[in-house]
């Protein structure tokens, strides 16, 4: 291992590395910022440009730079517009925004570039240490315990609702999950709920609905209420981007624990950067004191340091699978193991011995990448957060073009702009009604690899037999159980604690 480290420092110090690590941190940083182009995209195209680099370390220490560049830079959408660049920054909008909205624009963008580095980091030496070892652990996992996981993701959907609001966030949960029916079945390759359009065979866009639940309901927003946006001051002015003594101290553990969270997950095959981040925000919100609970959503502090350090840690982790046995944990790993294999490298359990340099070197790229990103991010922050300096009549027209844009670049289908349209219009009906628009998405994104999961599972069992014949599955399908018998159980010792403070008065 040590001798291997020291091929990586060699091969990953070197000026063209990086200058690939710098060129894809950047490139990968913008697109993150541009909402509905996302990492997937960008590396596609950029396959060509890698394999004619000819050497497979420098061309993936490119391509892994603008994907965790991008992980890192689809923050800055999601904190000051509320449209997220990337899914993996959905959550990072919770609270991001309104402490936007609230005049800490710069404040947010400062913890978003501190929780995403510390997330980064942690995972790239976790990534070092336990790489070898973690391989076995991802084997562990199949069809029945990744259905297990996304009961978990979706038993912590209280943690999104607001007080009194749990009801409603079911009920959303439930059009999430029903939207994520809308074209082909797992089990057959039929259409389903499609009405005749071809244009839904493949269901609804995650970019078009992450589009239509956040972005455009703002835009309507800022025309109906002129005064939403608040830079401060009229000076458009950036202050309060240092972070004080006690707001580092309330973030430090939220960060340890999200970075080792957030990694885990990463390392799971199908997992990734969305699924965990709003597993971290979840937990950062169960776990926090009454009190606090209530800030989530409101502009919380942890509520946007736990998901930013969640899906950038996760993105590391997802290195694993890929690197180690060759199993892409996402599209955008899918892609990147197309572009190994295009370069004659075969990722797997020799990769580390056969090609050390490249195992090596790619891993140590992303520890100096994270560095790049955050000495380059931390002083821009102040004229990035002017963006809501901008007078209310150019930037309503700026958030509708990159919302129409994003929708339309991710299908290159014009009826998704119709798509768009009609769920924006809706969303912001039930955002007048007081409704939470995340569970939502989250029953959307986590209801399709539910079904995946779920129907492979009973054609390998033959049944549901699965739940009790793999004891994983049954441990995870535990702490859903207690996820859900949790907040009840809290609400039932507070009504007896205030039934027995009156009975003393």
């Amino acid at each position: 291992m040590l001798e291997g480290i020291l091929i990586g420092l060699s091969t990953a110090l070197s000026l063209t590395n990086i200058l690939m690590v710098i060129g894809g941190v950047l490139i990968g940083t913008f697109i993150g910022m541009l909402p509905g182009l996302g990492p997937m995209s960008i590396i596609a195209i950029m396959i060509p440009v890698a394999i004619s680099i000819g050497d497979p370390s420098a061309a993936l220490i490119l391509l892994a730079g603008v994907y965790y560049g991008a992980i890192f830079g689809g923050s800055t959408s999601s904190i000051l517009l509320n449209a997220p660049g990337v899914a993996g920054t959905v959550a990072t909008a919770f609270d991001g925004y309104p402490m936007a909205r609230a005049g800490k624009a710069g404040k947010a963008l400062t913890i978003a570039a501190i929780s995403s580095f510390a997330g980064g980091t942690i995972g790239a030496i976790l990534l070092m240490i336990f790489a070898p070892m973690l391989s076995s652990v991802a084997l562990l996992f199949h069809s029945a315990e990744y259905f297990a996981l996304m009961v978990v993701g979706l038993s912590a959907i209280a943690a999104f609702a607001g007080t009194g609001q749990v009801a409603k966030a079911i009920l959303m949960t439930l059009l999430g999950l029903i939207m994520a029916t809308v074209g082909e079945g797992a089990l057959y390759n039929l259409p389903r709920f499609t009405m005749g359009l071809m244009d839904l065979q493949s269901g609804f866009s995650f970019i078009t609905l992450a589009m239509a639940m956040f972005a455009l309901p703002e835009a309507l927003f800022l025309v109906m209420h002129p005064m939403r946006v608040n830079t401060g001051g009229n000076s458009g002015k950036i202050t309060d981007l240092r972070i004080t003594r006690a707001e580092a101290k309330a973030i430090a553990p939220v960060i340890a624990r999200q970075s080792l969270q957030g990694f885990f997950i990463g390392v799971l095959p199908g997992a990734g950067a969305t699924i965990a981040s709003f597993l971290g925000y979840a937990v950062e919100r169960n776990i926090a004191p009454k009190h606090e609970q209530d800030e989530f959503g409101k502009g919380s502090i942890k509520g946007l340091a736990a998901p930013e350090t969640a899906n950038n840690a996760a993105c590391t982790g997802s290195f694993v699978p890929l690197l180690t046995l060759g199993i892409p944990g996402s599209g955008t790993t899918a892609i990147l193991l197309g572009a190994l294999i295009a370069l004659n490298v075969s990722p797997g359990p020799r990769l580390m011995i056969d090609n050390p340099q490249v195992f090596w070197s790619v891993i140590i790229s992303m520890y100096i990448g994270n560095l790049v990103l955050l000495v380059l991010n931390l002083p821009l922050i102040p004229y990035i957060a002017k963006i809501l300096a901008i007078p209310r009549t150019f930037l309503i027209p700026f958030i509708l073009f990159f919302t129409l844009m994003g929708a339309y670049i991710g299908q290159n289908n014009a009826t998704e702009l119709l798509i768009l349209v009609g769920m924006g219009v809706a969303a912001t009906v039930l955002r007048f009604a007081d409704y939470p628009l995340a569970p939502l998405l989250i029953g959307f994104i986590l209801g399709r690899m539910l079904e995946d999961n779920f129907a492979r599972s009973m054609q390998l069992y033959d049944g549901i037999g699965f739940v009790v014949e793999r004891p994983m599955t049954m441990g995870l399908l535990a702490i859903a159980l207690l996820l859900v018998l949790l907040p009840s159980y809290r609400a039932y010792r507070a009504r007896v604690r205030a039934r027995g403070v009156a009975d003393g008065d």
